[in-house]
């Protein structure tokens, strides 16, 4: 164990990587345990990505599901945070290392970075396209989609308005399925009436999947039960359709090997993720494998092989458990795994302390106005039964409000749902319109 600057015992430390859904309950748990727990994380807040797509509809605030990280651990006195961002590690000396410089040193790592929006080896269409996987992406967005409606009002001609008024959501899972569907509401509900020179309602919305379905991760049935939600709201849905090109005035793709073309000016990328690059700086130094989505390869037990010391969670790590096909990247798994080696770490162990499994509580996603699908031990349920079981979940999950926090969300949320978001607002400006050429040479 070590002494401290006193010639006292040492507690063991613990850095954590990530203040994730993962990282921030292993943080919590190893409050009063008798180690020093440091958690880094790279932004000052806390997210609860299952309500993105809410805030780049508008439909709820950015703090409804943004909190402080500092608050969540407040009262674990044994537990500092650092808004810091990790540039490597040092497997050998146990060391982390700060993009300030700074070195801290560990007896445990926890690894749960989580992840970041994957392009596919297409890094230009990064600038062409808005992403859903942080608060300034959701807040970039929200600007976008009625900044989109503004652009529509003041064109001058059909074409462009046209553009302006189609918006293209590549990738069918969850993700895209809730803000296709919630963004085809606003535009037939939520601004019916805002605008003079053009109609809300004649929004197009289109989700682009490569795969042979939606929301691929349920059963043919639920997937066929979203398919139908999204229809009715009037999304367009092409599945097997592979993106081929993307620019600013539309998205190409293939579909059975013909070339199609939406024209748009506003392309939602939610097509996949991969691992946080700090992964492969670990993989780098603890001789770790990745896989093809830049997930750390480990065991059963969540270490990496030959390192016990070295844990990871969540969206970071590749992981089957019981010989099963790798987990999901849910909250749900991020959170068990968490509980698995805090009660090791608490055990006097450097991680883990045997192999993990997953209690698997089930699948949900949102579509529409009460409508959504839920996947649950292998029970099936749609619609609004689904719906309110939907609702039931993610406000348990909810925290870092104060007192009356999860009903003001839960009203805000339904409120949305049925047509009225609370935040319409557009930061800034809009950048100088295109005039267009009269007359003259």
């Amino acid at each position: 164990m070590g002494t401290d600057a006193r010639g006292g015992p040492r507690r063991r430390r613990v850095v954590i990587i990530g203040a994730g859904f993962g990282g921030l309950t292993a943080a919590r748990e190893l409050g009063g345990a008798d180690v020093q727990v440091t958690l880094i994380d790279r932004h000052s807040h806390r997210l609860f990505q299952p309500l993105l797509y809410q805030v780049a509809c508008g439909g709820l605030s950015a703090g409804e599901i943004a909190a402080p990280i500092r608050r969540g651990v407040r009262h674990a006195r044994n537990v500092s945070t650092l808004m810091a961002s990790v540039t490597g590690i040092d497997a050998a000396a146990r060391e982390v290392e700060l993009d300030s410089g700074e070195r801290i040193q560990y007896d445990s790592l926890v690894v749960a970075c989580g992840a970041e929006t994957s392009y596919f080896g297409e890094e230009r269409w990064r600038e062409l396209t808005f992403g859903l996987k942080t608060l300034e992406d959701a807040l970039r967005l929200r600007d976008r989609v009625y900044g989109a409606f503004e652009e529509a009002e003041r064109a001058q001609d059909d074409d462009e308005r046209r553009r302006w008024q189609t918006f293209v959501v590549v990738g069918g899972g969850p993700t895209g399925v809730e803000f296709a569907g919630e963004l085809s509401i606003i535009a037939r509900h939520a601004v019916n009436g805002y605008y003079s020179r053009f109609d809300p309602s004649e929004t197009r919305v289109v989700l682009v999947d490569a795969g042979p379905r939606v929301t691929a991760a349920f059963s043919e049935r639920l997937s066929g039960k979203v398919a139908g939600y999204l229809a009715d709201l009037g999304v367009t849905i092409k599945v097997g359709a592979r993106v081929t090109a993307i620019d600013e005035n539309g998205v190409e793709f293939s579909v059975d090997g013909a070339s199609e073309r939406v024209d748009c000016k506003t392309v939602v990328w939610a097509a996949g993720v991969q691992t946080a690059s700090v992964a492969a700086s670990i993989a780098a130094s603890a001789g770790a494998e990745t896989d093809r989505a830049g997930r750390l390869v480990v065991g059963e037990d969540l270490a990496i092989p030959g390192h016990p010391e070295i844990t990871v969670l969540g969206d970071a790590g590749s992981v089957s458990a019981g010989g099963a096909k790798p987990l999901p990247g849910l909250a749900t798994v991020a959170i068990q795994q968490a509980h698995h080696v805090v009660k090791g770490i608490r055990g006097g162990a450097p991680g883990a302390q045997g192999p993990f499994r997953y209690f698997d509580k089930g699948a949900l996603a949102v579509v529409g106005r009460g409508k959504a699908v839920c996947e649950i031990r292998g029970r099936e349920i749609s619609g609004r039964p689904a719906f309110f079981t939907y609702l039931t979940v993610h406000m348990a999950y909810l925290s870092g409000g104060g007192p009356g926090h999860r009903l003001k969300v839960l009203i805000d949320w339904i409120s949305a749902r049925f047509g009225s978001p609370q935040e319409q607002v557009i930061r800034g400006e809009l950048p100088p319109a295109r005039r267009a050429h009269v007359g003259g040479s």
